[in-house]
């Protein structure tokens, strides 16, 4: 019994070790450093490329704000006929809409490049553009890339 008390003791008193110091020169001067290690979290890099967009038929969809209203939309996509929509809308209202072509046709990948301006309606709404191809049939949207503006 009498041992394992000790023992106990021993452990505890290992354990609340303090932090020691280390003798270091400096100038011919007998100073105390810390026997610490301070760790620096490395800081991921800032992603300096612009967020980028795609489903099956849009790609590479990249949108930058050029002024406060006005925003530049680039990609591509492969389009039937080369010809595709857009809207942009608040949650509520469609704001604007309007068709743009990319510079080849479905089975290619054709570039796009266009700008949009739009103003919200509301404050607190958020303005979403969505990209979508046009059914030859009905008319009705297909492969939507919804993206949102601000």
């Amino acid at each position: 019994m009498r041992w394992t008390i000790l023992l106990s003791a021993f452990l505890l008193f290992a354990c609340n070790k303090k932090e020691t110091q280390r003798p270091a020169f400096v100038n011919d001067t007998l100073m105390t450093i810390p026997d610490t290690t301070k760790l620096v979290k490395a800081t991921k890099p800032e992603n300096l490329l612009p967020k980028q967009y795609s489903n099956a038929r849009f790609k590479e969809v990249t949108v930058e704000r050029i002024d406060e209203n006005k925003f530049r939309v680039r990609g591509k996509g492969q389009i039937f006929e080369a010809n595709f929509n857009w809207i942009i809308e608040d949650g509520h209202d469609e704001l604007h809409k309007g068709f743009q072509m990319t510079d080849a046709g479905a089975p290619e990948w054709g570039n796009f490049d266009f700008t949009v301006t739009v103003e919200k309606k509301r404050e607190n709404s958020k303005l979403t553009l969505v990209l979508f191809e046009s059914s030859a049939k009905a008319g009705s949207r297909q492969h939507e890339l919804p993206i949102l503006l601000f």
